[in-house]
């Protein structure tokens, strides 16, 4: 990629880096509802204009990796083995923000845990973890 486009797609790196993550990548049925609920959920931006197939959302700071939000007929998968975890200063009213955008409570916090698990409007699951609460099963 020409460096103009790795700016564009907030993936610059120092050259020395080799490797990084530069997208996670999430399948769904419903592009548009995706765009508006990840872009407010994440406070992220479109690096390009939507295509007809997906959009690349990008951390406006380019702080954060992108987001690739891709067109897919196949629905949620039964068994995850990827999912996003998403760190809070205010975990529940993260979870109560994200609820009012369209996400889907599936594990509610749990003394046990120090997250609370999610799924985007597309059925995706997510966590939210609450990074300031000590392991010794505090309740959120």
């Amino acid at each position: 990629m020409p460096p103009s486009e790795d700016r564009a797609l907030g993936t610059s790196a120092p050259r020395e880096k080799k490797i990084w993550v530069g997208s996670l990548v999430v399948d769904g049925t419903d592009l548009p509802r995706r765009i508006r609920f990840w872009s407010e959920a994440l406070h992220y931006v479109p690096a390009r204009p939507p295509a007809p197939d997906g959009v690349i959302l990008k951390d406006p700071a380019g702080q954060g990796p992108n987001l690739n939000l891709s067109l897919s007929g196949e629905g949620p998968l039964d068994d995850y083995r990827l999912h996003l975890d998403l760190y809070a200063w205010d975990p529940q009213g993260e979870v109560d923000r994200l609820v009012a955008l369209g996400a889907r409570l599936v594990r509610p916090a749990d003394p046990r845990h120090d997250f609370v698990t999610l799924a985007d409007p597309d059925g995706n699951l997510f966590d939210i973890i609450d990074i300031h609460r000590p392991d010794d099963g505090s309740p959120w």
